[in-house]
């Protein structure tokens, strides 16, 4: 029975689906699909998961550990809280979660397959999902990286590709890693069924990553190891040590290891994955009513059609609008077509340059002890 140990990266700042999240109070600490915030969400999808063992790693940002701590209260075997000084992107984060991993192997005990999960996804099959990271064990066993490559749904100019091999395996080889294409490469992609959406999970045996990153980024490798050697502790949380720490180079898996490797392989899943990446992702996951509207809180609304509509803190009404997102929180309200949710992080971005306090805070702060609501900026 293989020993599958969780590591979730919850260190994003959810800038495309503001103003619901904030780089203070991100989306996959927030229940924006059910009442379970999208962090439990990933954890809850592994109920049942054969082979799953040890302590689920989390690996976060120092200024969400609370949260992060209070959400994880309810895991079975308990929550190692990583947290991070400063993001330096998933391959170093991953890092950080196999040397403490390895340094923590019980004696005798088998090394760690990690499962490596952002926190913030939606997958609506769960059973296909658990059966797809079996497939995944499988070849995680015997030395490969393996990550899950998302069935395409529609010409997406959203997401990277995968290019697999033509075979048909459990388990297929991977020929490349591809930018997001624009719309016509998109489309051919969709046509030739050998493209798959890069999901950025990952199965692999922890030794075997710190194998791979030294032989592919020893740079990076060797901060990380000092990082560990230095760091500090307490009852909840593990601090790799900051200054050797920020001296690691910021890079992605993909680019520091998984375009690099000879031991690449790739999992199909078809089972519902979203990445929620935006107002529009967030509306197709959502129930909707019979017009395609989806609602949450206060609203009213008088022939409208496939929106994304919630409020709050007030009533908020909508006539004869297609296609948008309507955002209402304490301090902010976001319009926008759909269509160009993505570009909310550009408008993101120009408020953090003006200093606003929109971007990183809500009116509702919360403490270890409790929470409060900010007058500052009502």
């Amino acid at each position: 029975m293989p020993n599958i140990q969780p590591v979730i990266l919850s260190g994003g700042s959810g800038s495309r689906l503001w103003p619901a999240s904030r780089s203070m109070y991100p989306k996959q600490l927030l229940p924006l699909v059910n009442d379970k915030t999208m962090l439990q969400n990933t954890v809850s999808r592994l109920d049942g998961l054969a082979g799953l063992s040890g302590t689920t790693i989390v690996i976060c940002n120092e200024t969400h550990r609370f949260l992060v701590a209070e959400q994880m209260q309810d895991v079975e075997g308990g929550a190692s809280i990583i947290l991070e000084p400063e993001g330096r992107n998933t391959a170093p984060a991953i890092a950080l979660a196999a040397l403490f991993a390895l340094e923590n192997l019980p004696d005798g005990g088998p090394d760690p397959i990690f499962l490596v999960l952002p926190a913030d996804h939606v997958i609506a099959n769960v059973p296909e999902f658990q059966r797809a990271v079996l497939r995944a064990t499988d070849a995680a066993e015997v030395g490969d990286l393996v990550t899950f490559g998302i069935v395409p749904q529609d010409a997406n100019t959203g997401y990277g590709y995968i290019k697999a091999s033509a075979d048909r395996a459990a388990t297929v080889s991977i020929e490349s890693f591809v930018e997001k294409p624009d719309r016509a490469t998109a489309e051919a992609y969709l046509a030739s069924g050998i493209y798959f959406w890069n999901s950025g999970m990952f199965v692999f045996r922890a030794d075997r990553y710190i194998e791979e990153l030294g032989q592919h980024s020893p740079g990076m490798l060797s901060a990380c190891r000092s990082a560990m050697t230095n760091a500090t502790s307490d009852t909840d949380f593990f601090r790799p040590a900051k200054k050797e720490f920020l001296a690691c180079p910021s890079d992605s898996i993909d680019y520091a290891i998984m375009e690099k490797t000879a031991h690449a392989s790739m999992v199909p899943l078809d089972a519902g994955w979203n990445d929620v990446g935006s107002w529009q992702a967030m509306h197709a996951v959502l129930n909707k009513d019979e017009r395609g509207n989806a609602v949450n809180g206060d609203v009213l609304t008088e022939n409208c059609r496939n929106s994304v509509i919630s409020s709050e803190s007030r009533l908020v009404t909508a006539v004869g609008v297609e296609n948008l997102a309507i955002i209402e929180t304490k301090d902010a309200v976001l319009v926008a077509d759909q269509a160009s949710s993505q570009s909310v992080k550009a408008l993101v971005d120009r408020l953090k340059s003006a200093d606003r306090e929109e971007t990183s805070l809500h009116r509702q702060v919360f403490r270890p002890w409790g929470s409060y609501d900010s007058l500052e900026n009502a």
